[in-house]
């Protein structure tokens, strides 16, 4: 897993719209646009993180992509007379601004700079999207709650230990991996016990840089995260 580092930058993004821009407080759980509606508008998330979810007409749901602070989302409103294609909902306390079609399309059209790098951008994300999908397709559910917790906490190869928002939630956790909450459960456990990830008194969550190890680590058929030295590879939680 790694998240991709991109030359556009949200915040110059803010300042251009300026005015033109409506920020709101989202609570956890709180649905932003649901699939469906009239995509009329682009989200940026300043802080906090979103999910997108797709439901099939029989009402299964599958979790496309997790969003954090600096990303947008919702670029779906470029597209004439679009709806949306998924559910967009916060998994924990988000600001979150607002830009409506029109000023961004007049944007991308009156500074050809920033619509190169925006649709770099938009391209990253799509590959992003990508590599979630393969995740969840070839990957054990136990690595893909790897792969699910650091992008939580945006651990990257060159960075510390990242700490997740307080409280996290198992059961967002599970809809995430595609698994039940009792597995979560199991595996967060292990995770524990493994000095991987790290709880404090008020719920927040450490998670260690071993923990990208592992995720990074081929697993063979039937075969479990962990580390054959322990002491060599698992960070100790502070």
């Amino acid at each position: 897993m790694r998240r991709h580092t991109l030359s556009f930058n949200s915040r110059n993004f803010l300042k251009r719209v300026g005015t033109q821009k409506t920020t709101r407080e989202y609570q956890d759980r709180q649905v932003i646009y649901s699939q469906g509606d009239a995509a009329d508008a682009m989200f940026h998330i300043q802080n906090g993180s979103v999910k997108l979810v797709v439901a099939s007409p029989r009402g299964k749901q599958a979790v496309i992509a997790i969003l954090g602070p600096g990303d947008v989302f919702g670029e779906g409103c470029l597209v004439n007379r679009s709806l949306r294609k998924s559910t967009a909902t916060a998994i924990q306390p988000s600001t979150i601004a607002c830009v409506k079609k029109a000023p961004l399309v007049r944007l991308i059209h009156e500074e050809p700079a920033f619509a190169k790098l925006f649709i770099s951008y938009l391209l990253s994300r799509m590959v992003r999207v990508e590599e979630d999908f393969v995740d969840r397709l070839f990957n054990f559910s136990e690595k893909r709650l790897a792969r699910i917790l650091l992008l939580l906490t945006n651990l990257g190869k060159e960075s510390g230990d990242g700490t997740a928002f307080p409280r996290i939630n198992q059961e967002h956790l599970a809809q995430m991996v595609g698994t039940t909450r009792s597995r979560v459960s199991h595996f967060m456990n292990k995770f524990r016990d493994l000095g991987l990830v790290d709880y404090d008194g008020a719920g927040a969550l450490t998670v260690h840089r071993g923990l990208l190890s592992a995720a990074l680590r081929d697993q063979p058929s039937g075969q479990t995260l962990g580390h054959p030295h322990p002491p060599q590879t698992v960070v100790p939680a502070s």
